[in-house]
């Protein structure tokens, strides 16, 4: 398995890029957030999956660690193929999908195209549970010792704020040093970085 590409970027379209590594070219095909991510960038990485068909093998890049996990999340879905992940992570980032899937709104994964109330219900069904459990454990790897800032969180949640979004901003927050011992002002501080 080819797990992520370092190199010079000979070609960047919207779908796929040509990656330089070492002299080797590879094709490699990418959502619109990796475009957004890597558009005039001349070198870099790309975090990688190899698909493999009967009648070929596709290269996929992810500009972030995030993003290939949803990607890989979507693939175990039953009836997603790689198309419609990367079309899915094209229209959303990998944390909307997320906070889509936990909430239950079929709606909004509904908006992408190729997803329709069956799709978006199978999606739900087969990784709520999953992506739960990681936000569950992403929230304890938030390391909140401080208990202003265990505070904070709970308040978040409180004003209807979901699970994924509060911590990261809370993440935003502590990792800005923005933090102070008042949970007034962490609530403020996350509140603007919502």
């Amino acid at each position: 398995m080819i797990a992520y590409l370092k190199g010079q970027f000979s070609l960047i379209t919207p779908t796929y890029v040509h990656l330089d590594v070492q002299g080797v070219g590879y094709e490699v095909f990418i959502s619109l957030n990796t475009y957004a991510s890597i558009h005039g960038k001349a070198n870099g990485q790309l975090f990688t999956y190899l698909h493999i068909r009967e009648d070929a093998h596709i290269l996929y890049g992810f500009s972030e660690p995030a993003e290939k996990d949803m990607f890989l999340h979507l693939l175990g879905v039953n009836g997603v193929g790689a198309a419609t992940a990367r079309m899915m992570l094209s229209s959303m980032k990998p944390e909307e999908i997320s906070r889509a899937i936990i909430q239950g709104n079929t709606r909004q994964l509904e908006s992408v195209k190729g997803i329709g109330k069956k799709s978006a219900e199978r999606i739900i069904l087969e990784l709520k549970d999953k992506l739960s459990k990681q936000s569950l454990e992403a929230n304890n790897s938030l390391n909140l010792g401080n208990t202003a800032e265990q505070d904070a969180l709970n308040a978040l949640l409180a004003l209807g704020i979901a699970r994924p979004a509060a911590e990261q901003a809370l993440r935003k927050v502590l990792n800005g040093n923005q933090a102070t011992d008042k949970v007034e002002d962490i609530i403020k501080s996350a509140l603007k970085n919502l």
